[in-house]
């Protein structure tokens, strides 16, 4: 959550300081630099406006279009519908600014941006048809067969490839905020992690970490980055303005609590930045979150997890049908596979393993055969080898692969043949990775829950390092997919297998 401070024009240029020397890293600026930087966010937002208004103009004219050579209307009419194809682009643009589909908090990142997008191109058409209705006017049908469907998939492409745009400037340094970490070491670390984590995918440039006064620390280390320490607790106002920082960003809790982040914001008020706080609630998803303002009391609600319901149903509905047509394209596919398979080694083409589904329920998963015959018998004197942790066995170069099991596993063909898994309600399309028997024997308390949901052909852990993943960090992600999944983030990490299946990494 950010809390902006009141903006107002103040720059100054960075003064190398011989008490921090690790200010050398962080380098002087000019305010012209800094101008551009904070900046950013309204240059970009033009962008997407332009861009939106580009394909707005585009699909409105195909819809005109449509009705002039496909439906031949009379002459008579064209302008009285080019009228009409002018008037819904402009309510569409304008729609789409008033529900904040371009606000800077949510662009670039996220699903929020995208269901803005949805929402505010069913208002347009919606509202066309009630007034329509209302006013007994004809709205000829090509504006929602072919305006209403074309413009959400083309918006969203624009943005999506807005998105692509500003990953590649960030990651050359550019469209980004210059921001500080406050608070503990071991909290500034973790959030400083999770900004590197992926570059390019948040608006954050790190320049250096305040820590409590009295910390010897001069460095923090996080995912192989030394992030230099620029100042304590007590003399944020005067380290702001020296590294040119846009944003301070406050991890976990800090002495003071909230007395100290109130007057923090009011001493920031001077320099024009933004305060934002890195609450521990790390593991819950936004649409989980909701803010209850009480007599002036901010509460934040949090929703519990759902493990049953309607959007269960939708779920179940959505794998039966996708599975079924997918086992259907896919058929051909699969000859192909296990003719490859049987000629390249002895043994079936298909491998059957028990694995642990939902509630702890057992099932049968069929995968294709990508190890000789004996891969289980020679998995004891493989054990020395292991290269997982935890109760994962991994081998990134494992002996009882055959030539073709490497491909398939490559490029995930061989989890094809769970489709009928799903189809038979075992698994889902998307969820948790399925466990093994003897790995579940293992699990704590905690672990456990992973079986609260379906086991998935898909998931958190496929699209985010596969086998490159430790053992907590596929723990994580799956305990995150069962608390927080939605409709949507299904959707998306189905795209992003797709991608992933294109371009492989992490498997072995």
């Amino acid at each position: 959550m950010a809390v902006r401070a009141r903006r107002t024009q103040s720059t100054k240029v960075l003064t190398p300081d011989p008490l921090l020397p690790a200010l050398t890293w962080v380098g002087a600026r000019t305010p012209a630099e800094s101008t551009r930087t904070r900046t950013w966010a309204e240059r970009y937002v033009r962008r997407l406006f332009a861009t939106d208004v580009a394909v707005v103009a585009g699909v409105t004219f195909l819809s005109y279009a449509t009705l002039v050579w496909l439906d031949r209307i009379p002459t008579a009419s064209f302008g009285s519908y080019a009228t009409l194809s002018a008037a819904i682009a402009v309510v569409w643009v304008v729609t789409l600014s008033l529900v904040r589909s371009r606000d800077a908090r949510f662009v670039g990142i996220g699903l929020e941006e995208y269901r803005m997008v949805v929402t505010a191109t069913c208002v347009v058409f919606g509202s066309t048809a009630v007034a329509a209705l209302l006013f007994q006017v004809v709205i000829p049908r090509s504006y929602f067969v072919v305006a209403l469907p074309v413009g959400i998939v083309a918006i969203c492409a624009s943005r999506h490839l807005n998105r692509r745009w500003l990953a590649a400037q960030r990651i050359k340094g550019a469209y980004l905020s210059r921001v500080v970490v406050v608070g503990e070491p071991a909290d500034v670390r973790y959030v400083i992690g999770q900004i590197l984590k992926k570059p390019g995918a948040v608006e954050y440039s790190v320049v250096g970490a305040i820590l409590p006064p009295g910390s010897p620390d001069t460095h923090v280390m996080a995912r192989g980055t030394s992030i230099p320490v620029v100042g304590y607790t007590d003399t944020i106002p005067s380290v702001v303005p020296r590294v040119d920082a846009n944003a301070v960003i406050i991890a976990g809790q800090v002495d003071g609590g909230s007395d100290f982040i109130r007057h923090l914001g009011w001493q920031l008020e001077t320099t024009s930045t933004e305060l934002v706080l890195a609450p521990g609630l790390t593991n819950i998803a936004g649409p989980r979150i909701h803010w209850r303002p009480v007599d002036g009391l901010p509460l934040m609600h949090v929703e519990l997890p759902q493990y049953s319901g309607t959007k269960h149903v939708v779920k179940r509905c959505m794998d039966v049908i996708l599975s079924s047509i997918a086992l259907v394209l896919i058929a051909p596919v699969l000859l192909v596979c296990a003719i490859l398979i049987r000629r390249d080694s002895e043994g079936g083409a298909f491998f059957r393993q028990q694995r642990v589904g939902r509630d702890g329920s057992l099932f049968t998963m069929i995968k294709l055969r990508t190890m000789s015959a004996d891969a289980e018998a020679r998995r004891a004197e493989l054990l020395h080898l292991n290269e997982g942790v935890g109760p994962l066995f991994k081998l990134s170069v494992d002996p009882r692969v055959t030539g073709i099991g490497a491909v398939l596993r490559r490029y995930s063909l061989d989890e094809l043949p769970q489709f009928w898994n799903v189809l038979m309600g075992d698994m889902s399309l998307v969820g948790p990775r399925p466990p093994l028997p003897s790995e579940v024997s293992t699990y704590d308390s905690t672990v456990q829950r992973r079986l609260y949901s379906k086991p998935g052909i898909t998931g958190l852990w496929q699209t985010t390092g596969r086998s490159n993943l430790d053992w907590d960090e596929s723990v994580r992600l799956d305990l995150y997919y069962v608390e927080n999944w939605s409709i949507t983030g299904d959707v998306v990490v189905l795209c992003r297998t797709v991608k992933q299946m294109i371009r492989p990494t992490g498997a072995f």
